[in-house]
């Protein structure tokens, strides 16, 4: 677990979630002196329901590294990448079943956080 090749790949998706976890918080701080509570509750949700199987997916994908353990890597980024799936549409269903929530709000998170993987190499160049 305690890798030295992982420890790259961990160190950036930590960044990458704390970017991300800032950019919602943010977001839902104007969203609510703007449009109210209502809506930045919708954002910090539509946020959430992405950020944490991303966090999973992480640490699912960090778990191995090496050429000795190449088919442990491949293993574990599959299995991550299958959990993290399962996991936001689990989170997405709960959300809309047990929560009363905007749709525009949660979505526009939604839909930024997702994209936000694909920007953020650029700004943590090393």
């Amino acid at each position: 677990m305690n890798n030295k090749l992982t420890k790259a790949g961990r160190k950036f998706a930590l960044y990458q979630i704390l970017f991300t976890v800032s950019i919602v918080l943010l977001t839902a701080l104007i969203i609510y002196f703007i449009l109210g509570w209502f809506a930045a509750k919708s954002t910090i949700v539509g946020g959430f329901v992405v950020i944490i199987p991303n966090m999973v997916f992480a640490y699912k994908a960090f778990k191995y590294a090496g050429a000795q353990a190449s088919r442990q890597v491949v293993d574990s980024f599959f299995s991550g990448v299958k959990l993290k799936m399962a996991l936001m549409a689990l989170l997405l269903a709960l959300a809309f079943k047990f929560l009363v929530l905007m749709p525009m709000p949660f979505f526009a998170m939604f839909s930024l956080v997702l994209v936000l993987p694909a920007v953020t190499p650029f700004l943590f160049k090393n």
